[in-house]
């Protein structure tokens, strides 16, 4: 038996990288197709034997051991060669190692929609039957893709396989290479009678009604998952999920902060001054407040637990109102004349410089969030 070394003119410390280059060379030269005489297809064997024991570590070693140097006692076979034909051309190279056809049946892809709600729904919670535009599972066939009575055949090119295999002619020699059927597309099958209602989808569009139970205390952005409802996939393959994205109105009168309410209460000069009962008009009914005498402008009111329920947790947050008073612009003259004198017998404070802020509504903001 020939020297590996010598069979592929290297020396015995060559590294992989010389006698892949080495093998390379020789193979260009001794391919069959290139020099079809038999001494050369023997040498061509010899130094394709002799790759295969010196490229594998483990090989290599039993023979510079003085073992055969092959587990398979030696000889050239299309396993060896689909082996070196993934080396040189990074590829499926070789006849095994087939995964067998794809399934029809894929999952459904999800689906988004925006859902805008107003202040009051979320306080509590609210119910919605949200209308889908959506792929539905096929009511003739149940997914099946065929005319009902029908099933898919097995496809008579690859048998049943979803692919083919084929010699495909190289520097190197015939190299089996294995690609997706083409006439059943790597299904394995061929559905000779589809559906004439989803003409072979195993799915239909179709117009759908959600019912969605949506939890109080959502905000703008939250989305809400749910399972299952997206999508139905082709082939009766499963549905995928439907995402609820909420966008809460604005509200003219209350704002939102984290699960508190915020209003703004106006009242008159006199009221702040002899102090009154005011009723605020909340989302969830009217609530009776008590203003103190003398409360001044900018003052923040907190009722308890009347503000939004929290949406992992118990109870609700507050509902907050900041007091903003009305001075009065027109007085005829006898007001004015009660007005002076009630500044003659209180002597008011000068005016005094304090630090900026943008009207009231800053300063109560400040305040609602300080």
């Amino acid at each position: 038996m020939a020297d590996h070394y010598e069979a592929l003119g290297v020396a015995r410390d060559a590294s992989t990288e010389e006698i892949k280059k080495a093998y390379r060379k020789l193979a260009r030269q001794l391919h069959p197709d290139v020099n079809p005489g038999a001494e050369a297809s023997e040498r061509f064997k010899t130094v394709t034997h002799a790759y295969d024991v010196l490229s594998d570590p483990k090989q290599r070693q039993n023979y510079d051991r003085g073992g055969s140097g092959s587990s398979q006692g030696g000889g050239f076979d299309a396993g060896n060669f689909g082996d070196i034909f993934e080396t040189f051309f990074g590829g499926g190279g070789g006849g095994g190692g087939m995964r067998g056809p794809r399934s029809r049946r894929e999952r459904g892809q999800d689906a988004l929609i925006r859902v805008e709600l107003d202040l009051d729904e979320v306080i509590f919670g609210t119910h919605r039957d949200i209308e889908v535009d959506t792929a539905i599972m096929c009511a003739t066939c149940s997914g099946t893709c065929c005319q009902p009575g029908t099933s898919p055949v097995t496809c008579d090119i690859c048998h049943g396989t979803g692919s083919i295999q084929r010699a495909v002619r190289s520097l190197l020699g015939n190299v089996m290479t294995s690609s997706p059927c083409g006439s059943c597309r790597g299904y394995g099958t061929i559905i000779a009678t589809p559906c004439v209602t989803c003409q072979g989808q195993g799915r239909v569009r179709a117009r759908r009604t959600v019912p969605v139970d949506i939890p109080a205390g959502v905000d703008t952005g939250l989305r809400l998952q749910m399972p299952g409802s997206g999508e139905a996939g082709p082939a009766g393959g499963p549905n995928g999920d439907l995402y609820l994205e909420m966008k809460v109105r604005h509200h003219d009168v209350f704002s939102r902060d984290g699960d508190d309410l915020l209003c703004t209460l106006t009242v008159a000069m006199t009221d702040a001054i002899l102090g009154t009962t005011a009723t605020v008009k909340a989302l969830d009914g009217d609530i009776e407040v008590e203003l103190r005498a003398g409360v001044q402008a900018g003052e923040i009111l907190t009722i308890k637990d009347r503000g939004v329920t929290r949406l992992r947790g118990n109870g609700r947050g507050d509902l907050r109102v900041g007091v903003q008073v009305l001075t009065p612009t027109k007085l005829d003259h006898k007001e004015r004349e009660l007005i002076e004198a009630f500044a003659a017998r209180h002597k008011a404070p000068a005016p005094a410089l304090s630090q900026f802020q943008q009207g009231l509504f800053a300063k109560l903001r400040d305040r609602f969030l300080g």
